[in-house]
């Protein structure tokens, strides 16, 4: 199998945009539930099942997010190994042009040809990989922080639930955390990206409430 070099193993298990993600969509999924929860006629059995059912499709979700995130981390190492094994099929000029086509845009776009054409040759001086694509123990983790992420996001918010006795009390509190998360998110997101992190606080608010809205209209 192909092993990663050593700077690939330095990187995150999971970007700050990966995990922004995730805990947006956990808190959507969660604010589906709590936002369909009627104040006027919910009684202690009513919150009890909202709960259950928060944590539960949470759970569910988190691990079929994980799945997805190792299906995703296995096609990346499969088509990096279709892609050593093709640049050893090919003529030079055509395996310049596949180191090309595997790199960020930016960065192709700013190297030379005979600088490609250095990287080409380094990797055909890599040993011939054994077999297929396989999992390794980051993607294990990276799998597991994702589940975790998308579970976890469920707690703050159900939480006033469970020690606040009046519904309507604790669904205010339960909306104010949720919309310190989304807006802490958001400020994450726009840092990420470069731009006004307030701004992006503010239409991360905005963005999760339409997104559950849109979600309990649907009946998901």
């Amino acid at each position: 199998m192909l092993q990663p070099h050593p700077a690939a193993a330095s990187k995150r298990v999971l970007e700050p945009q990966e995990r922004i993600g995730e805990v947006l969509f956990g808190l959507i999924m969660v604010l589906t539930f709590t936002g369909s929860l009627s104040v006027a006629e919910a009684g202690r059995e009513d919150v009890r099942t909202m709960i259950v059912g928060a944590v539960g499709c949470n759970l569910a979700w988190g691990l079929i997010d994980g799945v997805f995130y190792l299906m995703a981390s296995l096609a990346e190492r499969g088509k990096n190994l279709e892609t050593l094994r093709a640049l050893r099929r090919v003529p030079p000029e055509l395996g310049t042009k596949l180191v090309a086509g595997a790199l960020p845009p930016l960065i192709a776009s700013v190297l030379e040809p005979d600088e490609l054409a250095g990287i080409r040759r380094r990797l055909l001086e890599l040993p011939e990989p054994a077999g297929a694509a396989r999992l390794c123990a980051r993607d294990w983790l990276g799998a597991t922080g994702v589940a975790l992420l998308v579970f976890l996001c469920t707690f703050p918010v159900v939480v006033p639930f469970l020690v606040v006795a009046r519904t309507a009390a604790a669904m205010r509190l339960s909306n104010a955390v949720a919309v310190a998360m989304l807006a802490v998110t958001g400020v994450a997101y726009g840092r990420q990206v470069g731009r006004s992190p307030w701004t992006f606080g503010l239409l991360m608010v905005v963005l999760g409430g339409l997104l559950v809205v849109l979600t309990i209209a649907l009946g998901g």
